[in-house]
């Protein structure tokens, strides 16, 4: 074995020149990869003995040869060359086999990197992955699809999904430099994080952590996945950004990053669904969905939206009102949330307030035991002139707004009336004037005098002052009844 081995050589030399004739001579390989199992194998070889290589022990074996450096240059057809020979062709031929070499780099890793093993399987993957399935062999317990004929352009994703995230990046920056489509990139980082993340994604509460997946390590994780996200435009869907933005918070991620991610969300808003921002809890008592980061992320689209144009913007507002709508009837969704996605846009998001009353009405009735505070607080950005007349007639008569909403819409609307009517009477009363001061100008032969002039406009004052001091006298009145409301 020393005679095939340049390492063991060097070792058994300086331990022979240092010990006493005739000694034993004790060697320790504490650090030799692949452990008691590598060994055994070296061993065997060593001796002429015939050793079961196989896809799941090479990558082990050929660190072993390595750092025991059996080349050919101690004796020909050494285990170097051997197990050089047996994985370059497990590499290229089966896709299988690539992903079991893969996955025992994981217990010999930096030698794995160092040696470009991980580098050499990842080239591969990225390579197969960007042409015909068909063009080599997959292995028992490959992709049933395939194995029944059936290729589609994400044929890889669920062997891919298997790798540890380090050699999942590995194989993804691969991908990238084939060229492969930012879409099919974007998908597949997709695919790996609700894999991996399914579990501890959405609820810690009664969750056990798996001992590779320690809090740090999910950390560092995500902020690798975002990092390693293609920027082409549309590449990732807007509902895993948000899934993603929403893992960021709960492991505390870099500040930047999670900016970096809100304003990516923040920018494709425009074109999203309602059901693009739909992010589950799993909380017994928490809301249906994760309301917290689409408001983080409106806000963020607030921020730059004041550059662009109103309906720009508006299109985020009917989006909102869509959002507020379908999460209204939540009976767990905290009337601070709610009241914080209504006020996030501008007043100008909204051409009109006609979905925001039908939201705020939904959530008054799934809501009933809210204080008249709470209902006042979520009502006061509905605005009575932004409404339809039969939104208003109907606002007037929901005995579920808040009483002062109510009132005010019912003040302003008698108001609108007076003021309607009072403008009728004045043109009325105009037309009048003027068919008198025809008829005068014809019996007096054109002339009316300056006094017949300010007694007529005098007397239309007086009107004006009596129609005035009635509706004063209505709004006081209203007052009353409200203040009475009240203290009962």
């Amino acid at each position: 074995m020393v005679s095939k081995s340049g390492y063991l050589n060097r070792l058994v030399f300086g331990k022979s020149s240092q010990g006493k004739n005739g000694g034993s001579i004790k060697i320790v390989l504490d650090d030799l990869p692949g452990g008691t199992k590598s060994f055994e194998l070296v061993v065997n070889f060593s001796y002429g003995w015939k050793i079961d290589v196989t896809a799941t022990n090479i990558a082990p074996l050929y660190c072993a040869a390595k750092f025991l450096e059996m080349s050919d240059d101690l004796q020909q057809g050494n285990l170097i060359s051997k197990t050089e020979a047996f994985l370059s062709f497990a590499i290229f031929s089966s896709w299988k086999d690539t992903f079991q070499i893969l996955k025992s780099c994981e217990f010999v890793s930096p030698w794995a990197k160092e040696l470009l093993i991980v580098k050499r399987c990842s080239d591969a993957i990225a390579w197969k992955a960007s042409i015909d399935p068909k063009a080599f062999t997959f292995g028992e317990d490959s992709n049933e699809n395939l194995k029944a004929g059936e290729s589609t352009d994400d044929w890889w994703f669920q062997d891919v999904s298997t790798l540890r995230i380090d050699h999942f990046i590995e194989v993804i920056e691969s991908i990238k430099r084939r060229g492969v489509k930012p879409e099919l990139v974007g998908s597949c980082i997709s695919n790996w994080t609700v894999k991996w993340f399914s579990r501890i994604t959405f609820g810690f509460d009664n969750l056990t952590v798996p001992k590779h997946l320690t809090q740090k390590l999910q950390r560092i994780t995500i902020e690798s996945l975002i990092k390693m996200l293609p920027m082409e435009k549309n590449s990732v869907s807007c509902n895993f950004l948000l899934r993603l933005l929403k893992l960021g918070l709960v492991m505390q991620i870099n500040s930047e990053l999670l900016s970096k991610i809100e304003r990516r969300i923040a920018s494709m808003l425009e074109q999203c669904s309602v059901q693009n921002l739909l992010v589950k809890n799993y909380g017994d008592k928490d809301a249906t969905y994760d309301v917290g980061i689409v408001i983080r992320v409106v806000k963020t689209y607030v921020l730059f939206a004041l550059k662009n144009s109103v309906p720009r913007v508006c299109i985020v507002g009917r989006l909102m009102d869509g959002y507020l709508t379908l999460i209204a009837r939540d009976i767990n969704l905290e009337v601070n949330d709610f009241k914080s996605l209504v006020e996030a846009l501008p007043t100008n998001a909204r051409s009109c307030d006609e979905n925001l009353y039908r939201a705020l009405d939904i959530y008054l009735k799934a809501h009933p035991s809210l204080t008249e505070e709470e209902r006042t607080s979520v009502c006061r950005a509905m605005q009575y002139h932004r409404l339809s007349q039969d939104a208003c007639q109907h606002a007037m008569k929901n005995d579920r707004l808040p009483l002062k909403i109510v009132t005010e819409f019912m003040l302003i609307e008698k108001v609108k009336v007076a003021r309607s009517k009072s403008a009728i009477e004045s043109n009325n009363r105009r037309t009048k004037t003027q068919t008198i001061m025809k008829v005068n100008k014809g019996l007096d032969g054109g002339y009316i005098t300056p006094q017949k002039e300010i007694k007529m406009i005098r007397k239309e004052v007086e009107n004006m002052k009596m129609q005035l001091s009635q509706l004063q006298m209505c709004k006081i009145k209203l007052q009353k009844q409200f203040k009475r409301s009240c203290i009962k």
